[in-house]
């Protein structure tokens, strides 16, 4: 017969599991860009718009930039400015591919060994790029520089509309006079 805290340390382990897998999912409907080339995607993006999440909250000038570790793995260094504060604010991680090397569909990890999908399922040159993660709650609008044109926003806003984002709750990122 188990005991109370070893049943108990069993279901944690299974809803971690459970927990960790889910974050690292395909939404319904997204499809990872294929061909995907890392070597193009290194350095930084700007994030132009994105639904809200208590870890950006408060944030403007917000950035993240990719480069290569030599283990193979990606360095993601995600920063902004707070805007109350006016102080900067910078959180760094590691992100690898979930399967393919040329597929858009990595993970990364801000917080040790839990992983959430960074899953680029639109990306135009390499200039402008729509990027989620296991579901449709997240949605980042990314570009290689500070502010697009609102034609090129429009365009990007009605791709991921018609694939079930909730656009009408974007926030766009205050980026003037961003370096």
């Amino acid at each position: 017969m188990w005991s109370k805290r070893r049943l108990l340390n069993i279901v944690t382990l299974f809803s971690v599991a459970v927990l960790l897998g889910s974050c690292t999912g395909i939404p319904t409907g997204i499809t990872p860009v294929k061909p995907f080339e890392l070597s193009r995607y290194l350095g930084t993006w700007y994030e132009i718009a994105r639904l809200d999440h208590s870890f950006e909250r408060g944030l403007s000038h917000i950035q993240a930039n990719y480069a290569l570790n030599t283990d193979g793995t990606l360095r993601v260094l995600n920063s902004g400015i707070d805007t109350a504060t006016k102080e900067p604010r910078q959180a760094e991680g590691k992100a690898k591919f979930a399967r393919d090397l040329d597929e858009g569909y990595l993970k990364v990890s801000f917080y040790g060994p839990f992983y959430g999908s960074y899953i680029v399922f639109e990306l135009d040159d390499y200039q402008h790029a729509l990027v989620t993660s296991y579901n449709k709650d997240y949605l980042w609008l990314l570009a290689r520089t500070p502010t697009i044109s609102q034609e090129l926003t429009e365009t990007l806003i009605s791709k991921a509309k018609a694939l079930g984002f909730n656009t009408d709750e974007l926030i766009f990122v205050d980026q003037s006079q961003a370096d």
